[in-house]
């Protein structure tokens, strides 16, 4: 009868362990997924920022025709004509640290066409540094010679998409498009420039893959302007290394304030000073979810050392067994050492997998962008392994210090 009572008593301590391991041992898979989770998201949002601010240029400054009702154009009209190419050499007189410039300006047009097709994207009139400056390259052909693009010549160059809208899988070097009622010659095709989002930090973004390029001369020549229409829409200026982005965009703030009369009806925007904002935004966030992931992983090694105390004060005649028979103080420290890890081991095992699968899950099922790094896995994983020694080790050198004879005569 005693025997059976002993085993019934020690099956049912061998369940309660189980259980409390268990649940100890969901605290860290949540812990540690919750950091991967969060450091993959931080991971992705940095490489979209970088992304973006990639076709931006990170040394670029970007002057833009500010959008305004009808009835203040009017008004604004009356002392500045909006932005115009003479901006351009009188920024860059007085801001001698500017090294490119270019311009650029939405063609409407009602059609594009060509012997195969039809492209329902923007038709831009830019001028032959632009796409050095938008870090575009070419895959085919050339780009804008000086005589091209100052020399109103009908060439053009097309994005990937209109490429592919236009002539499918035939070679559109020096082949015709109709460009509402005038004809140009196709010279070179963009690699594809694939964007995540179409704007950052409340910046609009056009891809270049929906895009058809032709030279600025020879859009404003042969397209007419809207009567209350700026000559430009957007100016790209970029600032030579070493030289203050600040000080620049300062200048240039105060110059086109000056040739527009007095009339703020242009913004600009600095890539640099999105990135940072960027930067900081997920700092916030990485702080944020890491004191969360933190937590829980402090909760499950605090579970880790409750159920280890538990399991020392239930198996106290085990230990005097033990030692009775020659079991060294150290070798029950190693012991419950290696228990205590072990549940840390497995949840941050388990942890790593949920990470992973939260972070894909997040992407597949919203916008943002993540990217699970080794480094999010190491860090997470030895953190795990950590909390579990740390915790661990209070449990494991209690067991080991109980005195044998006690530990025999312990009910």
């Amino acid at each position: 009868m005693h025997f059976l009572e002993y085993l019934r008593t020690a099956g049912g301590n061998l369940v309660r362990q189980k259980l409390r391991s268990l649940l100890t041992m969901l605290g860290m898979i949540f812990g540690v997924g919750a950091v991967i989770s969060m450091l993959s998201i931080g991971a992705g949002a940095q490489a979209e920022a970088l992304e973006m601010i990639d076709a931006m240029g990170l040394r670029n400054i970007l002057i833009r025709e500010k959008a305004v009702d009808n009835e203040d154009l009017f008004t604004i009209r009356e002392r500045s004509q909006g932005l115009k190419r003479t901006d351009i050499d009188n920024m860059r007189m007085v801001a001698r640290d500017i090294t490119l410039a270019s311009a650029q300006k939405r063609i409407r047009v009602d059609r594009v066409l060509s012997p195969h097709g039809r492209s329902e994207g923007a038709v831009l009139g830019v001028g032959r540094n632009y796409f050095e400056l938008s870090n575009l390259s070419i895959s085919r052909g050339t780009l804008f010679d000086a005589d091209e693009s100052d020399g109103f010549q009908r060439v053009c160059v097309l994005g990937d998409r209109a490429r592919e809208e236009l002539f499918a899988f035939e070679d559109p070097i020096g082949r015709p498009v109709k460009i509402s009622d005038t004809w140009f010659t196709v010279v070179g095709l963009l690699a594809p420039q694939i964007l995540a989002k179409d704007s950052f930090q409340g910046v609009d973004l056009d891809s270049a893959d929906n895009s058809v390029f032709i030279p600025i001369s020879t859009a404003l020549k042969m397209y007419e302007l809207s009567t209350l229409s700026s000559e430009l829409d957007e100016i790209v200026l970029q600032v030579a290394h070493g030289a203050s982005i600040e000080s620049t965009t300062r200048i240039i703030d105060e110059v086109l304030e000056d040739l527009h009369g007095g009339e703020r009806d242009f913004t600009i925007i600095v890539p640099q000073d999105l990135l940072d904002q960027s930067r900081r935004t997920r700092r916030i966030f990485n702080i944020v979810m890491g004191g969360i992931a933190g937590i829980s992983l402090l909760v499950g090694g605090i579970g880790i050392m409750n159920i280890m105390m538990a399991s020392v004060l239930e198996r106290t005649r085990e230990i005097g067994v033990r030692r009775a028979i020659g079991a060294r103080r150290r070798d029950i420290l190693s012991q419950f050492l290696f228990e205590a890890v072990l549940i840390s081991l497995l949840g941050g095992m388990l942890g790593v997998i949920l990470g992973i699968s939260i972070a894909q899950g997040v992407s597949a099922l919203s916008d943002w962008s993540t990217v699970v790094t080794g480094f999010s896995i190491l860090l997470s994983f030895s953190f795990s392994v950590t909390v579990g020694i740390v915790f661990g080790t209070y449990p494991a050198v209690n067991a080991a210090r109980l005195n044998p004879i006690d530990a025999l005569g312990y009910e």
